[in-house]
C-alpha cells in the first residue's frame, strides 16, 4: 500500500522576501520583485533587469569558512533550508533516524559565478589562480550533499537537473521515495544563483527574456499581448517531506499533502515547448492520475506562465486539452508575474506558494495583465488577489529540453 507524504516545513528566498512570511504578504499584494540591475558589467548585455535579492546575510547560519567554499546558489539552498528545517521543528524530536533521512536537492545551472571566477583566475595567472574549492563549489549537486553533511543525514542525496523543472522533479522523486518505503523524511526543493551578465545574455540571445530595460516592474507579463519573454530571477526553495503517520506521531505541523506527481517529455524541440501542448498536458493527466481525484477537483493552478510569448500560449491549450470544459472554471496565476523566473529553483518555490494559497484561500494574481492575449482565453487571476476556498491546487513547472513536471496538493488532512 502506498504510504501518504505531507508537507511539514517551509523555506524560501527570493526578490520579493527572505522568508516566507514576507515572500506572502508581497505576493498578495501584487508586488513586483523586479529592478534593475546596477552592477556596470549589466551595460554590457541588452538586458539590464532581473529578480535580484537585495542585502543578503547568511552569516546566521554559515561561518567565513563556509562562504569561502560554497557558491552562492549553495548559500541560497542553506538559507532556505535552515528556514524550511527550523519550521517543521523536525529535529525536536529523538525519535527522527537519519538513515531514513534523505535530501534531494536540486539546481538547473549549479555555481556558474565560481566556474567564471575560477576560469577569468586560470586565463590571467595560470592553474595557481584556481582555488581547490572550484570544483564543489560549481557542481550543481553539491547543494544536496552540504545539506546532509550540516544535518547529519544519511538516506540519501543527489540532485535532478531538468532545466526549469529541477526543483518541481525533485519534490515529486522524493514524494516517491516516501511513498514506497524508502525513506521516511525528505528535504527536498531546489537554488539558482545564476543572475548574472554572462548567464543574461546567453538568454538573451535565444531571444528567451524581456527587455523591457525602462520599466522592469512591468517587464513580465504572462498571458499579456505585449509580453516579450520571461524575467531571470535568483533564489531558492525548499521543503521537508514526512510519512503521514511518523509526522502526526510527533505531532508536526501538516500544510498540505502532496498527492499527484506526474512528469513527461515534448520530445518535441531543443528549448521551445509543443505548440499544442501535448507534453505539458501529458504531465498533467499524469499527475491526476496519481492523485486518483477527478480533474474537475482542481480548482486552482499555480501556472509555469513564464511571460514568453510562444510558453504561455502552449500551456493554456495544454491545460484546455487535459481538463476540457472544466479549464473555464479554474483560477489560474502565474508567480513569475512578480519573482520572475528563478529557473531551477522555480519549481519549488511556486509549490510552497500554491501550499500557501490553499491553506489562506488568497489567490495570488497574475500582474501586468492589461491586455489578455485573445490566445491565452483562460481566467488568470489579473491584477488583483482573489479569496477562493481551494482544496485541490496543482502546480506546473516546464524545462528547456522539453522535460515537464506537474504536482498536485490537497489541503489539510482527513483520515
Amino acid at each position: 500500500m502506498r504510504r501518504r507524504v505531507v508537507v511539514t516545513g517551509i523555506g524560501l528566498i527570493n526578490c520579493l522576501g527572505k522568508s516566507v512570511q514576507e515572500q506572502w504578504e508581497n505576493l498578495i499584494k501584487g508586488t513586483s520583485g523586479i529592478s534593475r540591475l546596477t552592477d556596470p558589467e549589466f551595460e554590457k548585455i541588452d538586458v539590464r533587469i532581473g529578480g535580484k535579492i537585495s542585502n543578503f546575510d547568511p552569516s546566521r547560519i554559515l561561518s567565513p569558512r563556509d562562504l569561502r567554499q560554497y557558491d552562492l546558489y549553495t548559500q541560497y539552498a542553506l538559507y532556505c533550508t535552515d528556514e524550511a528545517v527550523r519550521d517543521s521543528r523536525i529535529f525536536d524530536s529523538n525519535d527522527i533516524k537519519k538513515d531514513r533521512f534523505g535530501v534531494i536537492f536540486s539546481s538547473g545551472i549549479g555555481g556558474i559565478i565560481s566556474n567564471l571566477e575560477a576560469h577569468k583566475g586560470y586565463i590571467a595567472n595560470g592553474q595557481k589562480e584556481i582555488s581547490l574549492y572550484t570544483i564543489p563549489k560549481m557542481i550543481a549537486n553539491i547543494a544536496a550533499g552540504v545539506i546532509c553533511l550540516k544535518y547529519g543525514l544519511y538516506g540519501l542525496s543527489y540532485s535532478i537537473v531538468s532545466a526549469c523543472a529541477s526543483s518541481a522533479h525533485a519534490v515529486g522523486e522524493a514524494t516517491r521515495k516516501i511513498q514506497y518505503d524508502e525513506l521516511d523524511y525528505v528535504i527536498a526543493g531546489g537554488a539558482e544563483a545564476s543572475l548574472i551578465p554572462f548567464a543574461l545574455g546567453a538568454f538573451s540571445n535565444m531571444k528567451a527574456v524581456s527587455k523591457n530595460n525602462e520599466n522592469p516592474q512591468k517587464a513580465s507579463r504572462p498571458y499579456d499581448s505585449s509580453r516579450d519573454g520571461f524575467v531571470m530571477s535568483e533564489g531558492a526553495g525548499a521543503l521537508v517531506l514526512e510519512e503521514y503517520e511518523a509526522a502526526k506521531k510527533r505531532g508536526a505541523k501538516i500544510y498540505a499533502e502532496i498527492i499527484g506527481y506526474g512528469s513527461s517529455s515534448d520530445a518535441y524541440h531543443l528549448t521551445a515547448p509543443h505548440p499544442e501542448g501535448l507534453g505539458a498536458a501529458l504531465c498533467m493527466n499524469n499527475a491526476i492520475k496519481d492523485a486518483c481525484i477527478d480533474a474537475e477537483k482542481i480548482s486552482y493552478i499555480n501556472a509555469h506562465g513564464t511571460s514568453t510569448p510562444v510558453g504561455d500560449i502552449a500551456e493554456t491549450k495544454a491545460i484546455k486539452a487535459c481538463f476540457k470544459d472544466h479549464a473555464k472554471d479554474i483560477a489560474i496565476s502565474s508567480n513569475k508575474s512578480m519573482i520572475g523566473h528563478l529557473l531551477g529553483a522555480a519549481g519549488a518555490v511556486e509549490l510552497i506558494n500554491t501550499i500557501l494559497t490553499v491553506n489562506a484561500g488568497i489567490i495570488p494574481p497574475t500582474i501586468n495583465l492589461d491586455n489578455q492575449d485573445p490566445e491565452c482565453d483562460l481566467f488568470y487571476v489579473p491584477n488583483k488577489a482573489i479569496e477562493k476556498k481551494v482544496d485541490y491546487a496543482l502546480s506546473n513547472s516546464f524545462g528547456f529540453g522539453g522535460q515537464n513536471a506537474s504536482i498536485i496538493i490537497k489541503k489539510g488532512i482527513s483520515d
